[in-house]
């Protein structure tokens, strides 16, 4: 079981002692009706698992779905105990990309699980931060939950502040002179959706969650805490959902914009092809050697001996006032 335990410690007011066997501690501070022990795993195997809970005899739906993972964030009770599930989060600078993971906190009678997978968000700070505060440490398992929210929740408010950073310049892309390309929208669009299945199904979860049921008379005390975090997370979710919308808005205008340059450059076109059909429609027309065209025997004559033969002066001047006359229309009404 030492393989896979990050870290365990028993806390007796506050203070943090070595437990021996577990089970022989646990009987001894639920009869004492103080203190608690606090297991910390990281991505255990099945097997591994089985081997705290046979220590500890955690309810088998909260086990069930502690060894599937990949759940929604939520907090559900068992029998007196409480399962909070966690979505973590990671941005990737170098990428613009947000990973997720999950952490699962199981509180029950003198005793709190933490189980993390993934590489988001790492709980050794949280323990420190507590282990520096016994008066916070003394609120008992529920301690550690709020902790362990709370640094979630600290977590979604940095990662809020980075999306925000990409979503102003892509702003700047789409409505400045650099170059926008829908794929970068999107890709921001898809990292907010990630955001927002962490932190919406946590939002609500709180929301409906009666913690009062799971705290002492010495713990109530705690309970502004969690309400502190609710608030903090709604704000994010705030942020969140008007970043969602944003992003939509900003896609449409960024398509409108390709829409409209495209039919500029239509435009353009169908001006120089226009001007182009004109001279070779005139040029087709001589050109197909018919005997009787008058034009091609027109002339005049100067003294005896000299002609001048005009119709190619006069055909190559109506090309070249027609092409003109085009352009000069096209000039005006901008499609040039």
């Amino acid at each position: 079981m030492l393989a896979v335990i990050v870290d365990q410690a028993m806390y007796v007011d506050g203070v943090r002692l070595s437990p021996g066997d577990l089970s022989d501690e646990l009987a001894t501070l639920r009869a004492s009706a103080s203190g608690f022990i606090w297991i910390g795993l990281k991505d255990p195997t099945d097997e591994e698992f089985e081997l705290v809970n046979r220590e500890l005899g955690l309810h088998p739906l909260a086990v069930e779905d502690a060894i599937t993972g990949n759940q929604r964030a939520k907090i559900d009770s068992y029998e007196g105990s409480l399962l909070a599930v966690l979505k973590t989060l990671r941005y990737v600078e170098r990428t613009s990309d947000i990973e997720t993971g999950e952490v699962m906190v199981f509180v029950g009678d003198r005793f709190v699980v933490t189980v993390r997978r993934g590489e988001a968000n790492p709980l050794d700070h949280v323990r420190r931060r507590l282990e520096a505060d016994p008066a916070q440490l003394r609120f008992g398992p529920l301690a550690v939950l709020h902790a362990v929210m709370d640094s979630v929740v600290d977590n979604y408010e940095r990662i809020d502040r980075f999306i925000a950073e990409d979503l102003t310049q892509i702003e700047q892309q789409v409505f400045g002179d650099n170059d926008a390309d829908a794929t970068s929208i999107y890709r921001l669009k898809r990292e907010v959706l990630e955001f927002r299945r962490a932190a919406l199904p946590l939002a609500e979860a709180m929301r409906r969650f009666p913690f009062l049921n799971y705290v002492g008379k010495g713990e109530k005390k705690i309970l502004p805490f969690f309400r502190d975090v609710e608030d903090h997370l709604a704000r994010t979710n705030d942020h969140v959902e008007s970043y969602d919308r944003l992003l939509s808005e900003i896609l449409n205008a960024h398509l409108t914009q390709v829409t409209v340059q495209q039919n500029e450059d239509m435009r353009r076109i169908s001006a120089w092809v226009a001007m182009a059909a004109v001279p070779t429609m005139i040029a087709g027309i001589y050109g197909m050697n018919f005997h009787f065209m008058p034009e091609l025997e027109a002339k005049f004559t100067i003294g005896e001996d000299f002609e001048v033969y005009y119709g190619y002066f006069i055909i190559m001047a109506i090309m070249i006032g027609a092409s003109l006359g085009l352009f000069v229309y096209f000039r005006r009404h901008k499609w040039l």
